[in-house]
């Protein structure tokens, strides 16, 4: 039977990760720890942060929001996934759709867009420190939280305008867990050669100039560092930009492990556990890796937790 032209698209099917009956619980308590763990892991920095004010400095602020952004990202997904797990249902709405789009949109652009102005943040600290305070003022650092905010904004409405031009038939079922935008170009009917131009300037820009601007800061970090006579000196130096080299690496590695998944592997399984890595696994991981490789954060929890206890 062929396919017909839908007029008016009430709800897509998400396949998720897996179709056995057998490993539903399982799949649930997984993502459903996961989930708990990433939103109490970045509420503890958020907390951490906001209540010490020996923390309150720009690289703490951004860190901040970037706890917000990780708590944003994996809150559009996984609850939905959990939802659908649990009444064995795999539809969500049309509206349902186009909402994860924007909001996956918005905090994973936030995510880059924050990461990078952190490097920023290091590339001043390390290469100009005697001008650190007189640059990274409160008024700059709020301004570039909104501009990241603003292209992030900006990003979503792009991918909400690509996926409202395109036309879908009767088979609406998506291979993964989420409304992925180049997902729902693979399901569309009518002619995606426009919008997959599209997607892939959106790509290049937002993922691209981010990706240039932490390539460029580190460049110049490292060129920095190595002129740093005591050996001290240089592990000082590393040591207040290990925890975000890390999390950049992690962030950018699974993302490019999705983008590489979708066009190298042929199975959508493998496609949605690297899709996984990068939208649960890493949000989950980045506050373990800033409290345990940041003193300063550590103290603070250590300091808040123990304030709750006692």
């Amino acid at each position: 039977m062929e396919p017909q032209n839908v007029t008016s698209v009430s709800e897509f099917l998400l396949r998720g990760l897996s179709e056995d009956p057998a490993l539903q619980p399982l799949l649930f308590g997984l993502f459903l720890t996961m989930y708990l763990v990433t939103i109490f892991g970045n509420l503890l920095i958020m907390l951490a942060v906001g209540s010490d004010s020996r923390l309150h400095t720009p690289m703490y602020f951004f860190l901040f929001n970037l706890s917000l952004a990780d708590i944003g990202f994996t809150s559009t997904t996984v609850p939905k996934m959990l939802v659908n797990i649990q009444t064995q249902s795999k539809s969500i709405t049309y509206a349902g759709c186009l909402a994860q789009v924007s909001f996956y949109s918005i905090f994973g652009c936030m995510d880059s867009l924050l990461l990078t102005v952190m490097a920023y943040d290091r590339f001043v600290a390390i290469c100009h420190p005697l001008h650190y305070t007189v640059i990274m003022k409160p008024g700059l650092c709020g301004l570039l939280v909104l501009i990241s905010t603003f292209f992030s904004f900006l990003e979503s409405q792009l991918h909400i305008l690509m996926v409202s031009q395109l036309t879908f038939c009767m088979s609406l079922e998506i291979s993964q867990f989420f409304c992925d935008p180049p997902q729902l170009l693979n399901i569309a009917c009518s002619d995606t050669s426009t919008s997959t131009v599209l997607l892939y300037c959106i790509g290049a820009f937002f993922g691209g100039v981010p990706v240039s601007g932490i390539l460029f800061s580190y460049i110049r970090i490292i060129s920095s560092i190595l002129r740093v006579p005591s050996s001290d000196g240089k592990y000082k130096a590393f040591s207040t930009c290990g925890s975000h080299l890390s999390v950049v690496c992690l962030f950018y590695g699974t993302g490019l492990g999705v983008y590489l998944s979708s066009v190298v592997l042929s199975s959508s399984k493998k496609g949605s556990v690297a899709t996984v890595m990068y939208t649960v696994v890493t949000p989950m991981l980045n506050p373990f890796i800033y409290s345990l490789r940041n003193s300063g954060i550590k103290k603070a929890l250590w300091k808040l937790l123990g304030r709750r206890t006692s």
